[in-house]
């Protein structure tokens, strides 16, 4: 749960390191019909942010994903792995060792970083460039992999004793920049088809990178201008590769803080976000942008010429796509200080943000789809698990009514509900 959430005593915070929350949640989420259910990753564990939240600890996400795989029968079951820390081989074999545990509905969310780079070496993450780099040969290794022992090479012919067609099977014989990888891999691919894929990148590189080879995009876009501008660059960008446009979903994140009413909501989003304190927005904004505005007005309006003149040093950025976000609004709505803290790329990772009523909830979603701004969307619950409740039990009901989205399954696979062949 986003934000400060965890403190309420219905969060399920100390089932954290347990599958049991994470399989009913699953579970609900199945019942209500949604694609899939998702987990993001960390690879290192800050312990001072230990005295005020979980931090970054977690269950590894593919096993948590086996483990929900045994309990539900059709959500998908997408797993993320870094293309930096991974050999590929390992990581070709354990999403397709969870494509057969599902019957067909692991996904992959490749990401090229992940924190905690200083657990597997002392030397620096490379730049983005090179990341990406790396991330395009890592999948092409892994497409690779997964075809070098196809399905229809099981035969599993007793009668003539026959396991396989050895015929079929291939090495890969990879010998690459960063990769050399024999092959062939040692799990066949599931009648399903391969995994889809998956990506977060909205930068310039990451925009090329999910164009050429993501399935579908979790994207960070604060509002419809930036959600529909995305989905058209990504569709431009996959017609000029020869992909057909349409497979290229973008799943914007909708962060989303739900009440009966709408003074429920805000105080359920005031409640989440009393930790974001104004020295912790300060510095959130300068890390972003370079940009100190401590002691400036709150009503002083921050434009293009003024960002620009009043940069400072400051530490390398993580987020390249939030402090892209940041200064395309600077840009476009000269925004006072206030409205600049105030951002969901402060206080939520540059999420779209709805804090309402359900009905405001479908009302945004709509006007989303209307605009081209969507394919799709994650939800991200936050404020109290009423939320999440108010998701599964009401808003997907009315979206279903207003031809928003499925009232059943059509299919049994994570390509079938994202209508891939």
């Amino acid at each position: 749960m986003k934000g400060a959430g965890w403190r309420r005593p219905d969060s399920g915070v100390e089932q954290l390191y347990s599958s049991e929350l994470y399989v009913r949640l699953a579970q609900r989420a199945e019942q209500a019909k949604l694609d899939f259910v998702f987990k993001p990753d960390a690879l290192l564990l800050r312990a001072a942010a230990l005295d005020h939240s979980p931090g970054f600890g977690g269950l590894d996400p593919t096993l948590l994903m086996t483990a929900i795989a045994r309990e539900t029968s059709r959500i998908g079951l997408v797993t993320t792995m870094s293309t930096m820390f991974y050999p590929p081989y390992i990581a070709a074999r354990q999403l397709q060792s969870l494509h057969w545990l599902s019957n067909g509905r692991a996904g992959w969310n490749m990401v090229t970083a992940l924190d905690g780079a200083d657990n597997f070496s002392a030397t620096p993450l490379p730049a983005s460039e090179a990341r990406y780099a790396q991330a395009e040969e890592f999948a092409e290794v892994v497409g690779k992999l997964w075809s070098s022992f196809p399905h229809e090479a099981l035969l599993l012919d007793r009668s003539k004793g026959k396991f396989a067609d050895s015929s079929l099977i291939t090495a890969i014989e990879h010998s690459g920049e960063h990769f050399s990888v024999k092959g062939p891999l040692n799990v066949p691919a599931h009648a399903a088809g391969a995994p889809p894929l998956f990506q977060a990148g909205a930068s310039e590189r990451g925009r090329s990178f999910a164009a050429a080879t993501a399935d579908a995009v979790f994207a960070a876009a604060p509002d419809r201008a930036a959600g529909t501008e995305l989905r058209a660059d990504l569709r431009r960008r996959a017609r000029q590769l020869g992909r057909d446009p349409d497979a290229v979903r973008v799943l914007p994140g909708m962060h989303f803080i739900l009440g009966r009413t709408r003074s429920e909501a805000q105080e359920l989003y005031q409640e989440a976000h009393a930790h974001l304190g104004a020295e912790l927005r300060y510095a959130a904004l300068h890390s972003l942008l370079g940009l100190d505005l401590r002691g400036w007005p709150l009503d002083q309006r921050i434009t293009g010429e003024l960002l620009a003149a009043s940069q400072q040093p400051a530490p390398p950025v993580r987020s390249q796509t939030h402090a892209d976000l940041l200064h395309r609004y600077i840009h476009t709505e000269q925004p006072t200080v206030q409205e600049l803290l105030n951002r969901p790329e402060v206080t939520a990772s540059g999420h779209w943000m709805v804090v309402g009523t359900v009905e405001d909830a479908a009302r945004e979603i709509g006007l989303w789809h209307e605009a081209g701004a969507l394919d799709g969307l994650i939800a991200l619950p936050g404020g109290s698990l009423q939320s999440l409740d108010l998701l599964l039990d009401e808003l997907i009901p009315m979206l279903a009514e207003q031809g928003l989205f499925r009232h059943e399954y059509a299919g049994t696979t994570l390509r079938a509900h994202l209508g891939m062949a």
